[in-house]
């Protein structure tokens, strides 16, 4: 109680500090310069947002310094729409993505605009503690289907992690330190420069904790151990730009991740170990000529997962990609490219020995920029798959630029994920006659900015249907098993988003979302329709509010609010599935920061679940409570 107190008083002295007499006479309209910002993300190649009725959101290299006391789980957690399970739990266990209520596997991970996945797991989704957040310089978040452009598991959307590249001097660095609680330890170095036509960059992070039980103790006896973890991340990343026109860019990424994790829901353990390494590789290349430009992406992952009494579980992905953007005219313009992934499992018991497919997608969107404020995106991508043949994806995306203020947009589209190797040839029910999961999206809304106001306002509705959703058939009593296309998912939701600038030292951000789903379960003798989104909230309100308090120092809040939930657990002492409630929780985090004028260090404050909260993200395990790092950051 007396922790939460003190923290309140200082939110509550900083931003009484604010006087009008801080105030400008005029202020800019920030929410205006937002929908002129340039994004990739969107398109695969620059654009302002005000060209396009995609729903996107941006955390900002100004919003990465902030999160120094997070990670990259963490931060996306407090934006709208994104719920990522097990942020907030033991450092060391699984996140998942739940980008608008959509289950983790239907969401696209991106670094550097090139797909990463884990062929070995069994939805394939990557895994989100192998990047450290202080190797990223902008987060791009693209909502809804983006199968046209991305191919598959883009049912939900993207997400773009985009690396710190580019060093305009000619040698600098960077290095960190931070200490916590659970005996938390950070450090990253970074070395960056150029020389002539090269420009190059080296970094180093570490990351270690005690961690806490990951499992909840139900008899509070003290007898469950803590269940740390440690994790080393390399990155190096090199540029040379040959011509004026044309630049090439290589890359590579060693990380390795090592924990402890317990036996399941309210059941320790004191020997259950992990290590996951990851090896990530690319290659990118852009020539522009006078009416557009070509690219040239490759990525390689290699995910190698071993626990404790299993074999180690390798996967190897490859991405090769190429595209054109063309522009015809000031209003017309072409995107035309194909990709080709090579996907592989090595597994000597799978029903195919060490299975592998191939998927080669070309595509192509036509766009109309911003005639008379009138700009639309149509396109369409064909899959030719290695095990079931093809499917065609489609989007079509008109928006208004009503005026400088206003747009209003309209995306509708289809989406697909292709079944994993586990799927279709793993050891534990393979189907190789599995077709993809195909989804139909609506999406529709408005962003408004309030002329000199620095206000801006973004809604949006939306409804996501998947069919031939994969359902794992197990009959208890002839222990068959078998991967089916089964069900089908239905998804509505509503977003509302707006930020700005109460006076020159004061900007807010504010949300809320709402999302609600239902699954029609087929494997019965009849259809039988549920709500179905387990560990998914209903209603999410987020509120920040940022103070610069004087010329050195920064203060923040940050309070996001989660609705009750449902989950399933699997009881013991029964052998049966219940449905379980999890309460509803509310997270207030407090960031303070002191930078000395144009001195390159700061120090810096996070202190995490402010209120102290005793809740559950996943029904049998903890959740942090009061928490917090600090530590300095420095420039050379």
């Amino acid at each position: 109680m007396k922790k939460e107190k003190s923290v309140w008083a200082i939110v509550i002295i900083a931003f009484w500090c604010a006087s009008p007499n801080h105030a400008r006479a005029q202020q800019d309209s920030l929410a205006a310069r937002q929908l002129e910002e340039v994004v990739v993300t969107a398109t695969k190649f620059p654009k302002n947002l005000s060209e396009t009725g995609k729903v996107l959101l941006i955390i900002d290299e100004e919003q990465l310094r902030r999160g120094a006391g997070k990670d990259i789980a963490q931060l996306l957690n407090e934006q709208a729409g994104v719920v990522i399970n097990g942020a907030n739990s033991n450092p060391g266990k699984d996140k998942a993505v739940y980008l608008r209520g959509a289950s983790t596997q239907y969401t696209l991970i991106l670094i550097d605009g090139v797909p990463v996945t884990d062929p070995s797991g069994i939805g394939g989704a990557f895994d989100l503690r192998l990047l450290p957040l202080d190797q990223i310089e902008r987060i791009e978040v693209l909502k809804g289907s983006q199968s046209t452009l991305y191919g598959t598991d883009a049912v939900a959307g993207v997400i773009n992690l985009i690396t710190k590249k580019k060093q305009d001097q000619h040698l600098s660095g960077a290095a960190g330190m931070a200490g916590g609680s659970y005996g938390s330890m950070k450090g990253n170095v970074s070395i960056a420069g150029n020389a002539g036509k090269w420009d190059y960059r080296f970094g180093y992070s570490g990351f270690r904790s005690n961690g806490i039980s990951e499992a909840k103790d139900p008899g509070n006896t003290g007898t469950f151990d803590n269940d740390g973890f440690t994790q080393h991340a390399f990155q190096a990343s090199a540029g040379l730009q040959a011509t004026r026109a044309f630049v090439l860019r290589p890359s590579f990424r060693y990380n390795t991740f090592d924990g402890r994790y317990d036996e399941g829901p309210f059941t320790d353990s004191k020997i259950n170990s992990f290590q996951t390494r990851l090896i990530n590789a690319g290659l990118s290349s852009q020539y522009d000529y006078k009416s557009g430009s070509w690219n040239l992406l490759y990525g390689y992952d290699q995910n190698d997962r071993t626990f404790t009494s299993t074999p180690t579980y390798v996967g190897r992905f490859h991405h090769a990609e190429t595209f054109m953007q063309h522009n015809f005219t000031e209003y017309l313009q072409l995107l035309g490219g194909a990709s080709y992934q090579h996907i592989y499992m090595q597994d000597d018991a799978a029903s195919v020995k060490n299975p592998n497919v191939t998927i080669f997608s070309p595509y192509l969107s036509l766009f109309l920029r911003n005639l008379k404020g009138i700009s639309a995106e149509l396109g369409g991508r064909l899959n030719q798959h290695s095990a079931y043949g093809t499917n065609l994806t489609w989007s079509f995306n008109p928006s208004w630029q009503a005026s400088r203020s206003l747009k209003v947009f309209f995306n509708a589209g289809s989406g697909f994920k292709a079944p994993t190797l586990n799927q279709l040839y793993g050891q534990y029910g393979p189907n190789p006659d599995l077709r993809p999961e195909v989804s139909q999206s609506l999406e529709a809304g408005a962003q408004f900015a309030l002329p000199h106001k620095g206000t801006d306002i973004r809604f949006a509705i939306f409804q996501r249907d998947i069919r031939d959703v994969i359902f794992f058939s197990y009959d208890p009593v002839t222990s068959n098993a078998l991967y089916v296309n089964l069900n089908r998912q239905h998804d509505v939701g509503l977003e509302v988003e707006t930020s700005g600038k109460l006076n020159p030292w004061i900007t807010w951000r504010a949300s809320y979302a709402y999302v609600d789903g239902q699954i029609t379960d087929r494997s019965g003798s009849k259809d039988s329709t549920y709500h179905n989104l387990y560990r998914r909230p209903k209603h999410t309100v987020g509120l920040y509010l940022g103070y610069q308090m004087t010329k050195t120092f920064f203060v923040s809040g940050n309070l996001k609010t989660f609705s009750k939930r449902s989950d399933l657990y699997f009881n013991l002492s029964n052998f049966k599935t219940e449905n379980v409630t999890l309460d509803a929780y509310a997270l207030l985090d407090v960031y303070i920061e002191y930078k000395p004028g144009k001195e390159r260090w700061k120090l810096f404050f996070d202190a995490k679940n402010v209120l102290n909260q005793d809740y559950m993200e996943v029904y049998g395990y903890n959740a942090m409570r009061f928490n917090w790092m600090a530590g300095i950051n420095v420039g050379f």
